[in-house]
């Protein structure tokens, strides 16, 4: 069965620093025709940075858009025509002044495929030196460790509940006790 979607048109709704909002009409796979609202994301980065004591360096910052403060890997938005693994060595070196002598791309995760284009590369990054951290104008964190076997627990209690974060804590877990 083939479930494919053609867009007939699209329309640009708003476009800002990074995000652009889109309406496309689509033609349906019985050819029926549809509307489609999304927003289109340049992709992003999340590391799980591992520190020789074992330790994850996990981030806590405050998201305006649900008015909380998060506990989060290490991430940041991919700049236009960057490669992945650049990006990942940018952002780990600014958000926690640390660089890494080894970097595995362990998966990609589309977090919000209803409603963006948004994908999610997940690194782990391992040989860490610290340099100085570099946070860009206006970016506000707190850097911390935490075992993974903490980072765990806090999902289940509910301190950790960003989803980029419990999938990287999840897929990180798998992959050094069974995925290697």
């Amino acid at each position: 069965m083939n479930l494919t979607e053609t867009c007939l048109e699209s329309t640009l709704m708003y476009e800002g620093n990074f995000i652009r909002v889109r309406k496309d009409s689509v033609s349906l796979p019985d050819g029926a025709v549809s509307s489609r609202e999304y927003i289109n994301h340049p992709g992003a980065v999340a590391m799980l940075a591992l520190l020789d004591n074992g330790n994850l360096l996990l981030e806590r910052q405050y998201r305006y858009a649900p008015r909380s403060e998060f506990i989060e890997l290490p991430a940041g938005k991919i700049d236009h025509g960057e490669d992945i693994l650049v990006t990942a060595q940018r952002e780990l070196l600014e958000e926690t002044g640390y660089v890494a002598k080894e970097w595995i791309h362990l998966t990609t995760a589309w977090p919000c495929i209803g409603y963006a284009d948004e994908r999610m590369e997940y690194f782990l990054a391992r040989g860490l030196t610290h340099q100085g951290s570099k946070l860009d104008d206006g970016e506000f964190l707190e850097v911390f460790e935490l075992s993974l076997k903490e980072a765990i627990e806090w999902i289940r209690l509910g301190k950790i509940n960003e989803s980029k974060t419990i999938v990287g804590l999840f897929w990180l877990e798998k992959y050094l006790n069974c995925w290697k």
